[in-house]
């Protein structure tokens, strides 16, 4: 970890936009467009780790979708 993630102090949200793709956020911003609050927030690292024990499946959501009607159609 570098010395700046070390003193950051800012409180961050994790968000994920309609593909279901997750990312954090300046907790004090407002949200870019397409991008929804998910419930989490904190410091970056526990942000960060939780993207990492939710986001499982990195493909947008839309892929995991027709791939989910190949298998049940094939």
């Amino acid at each position: 970890m570098s010395s700046n993630e070390e003193q950051d102090t800012r409180v961050y949200k994790v968000v994920a936009n309609h593909e279901g793709q997750y990312s954090i956020w300046f907790a004090d911003r407002p949200l870019p467009s397409g991008w929804r609050e998910v419930g989490k927030s904190g410091n970056k690292t526990e942000c960060l780790e939780f993207i990492k024990v939710t986001w499982t499946d990195m493909r947008p959501l839309s892929l995991r979708r027709k791939t989910e009607n190949t298998i049940l159609q094939g």
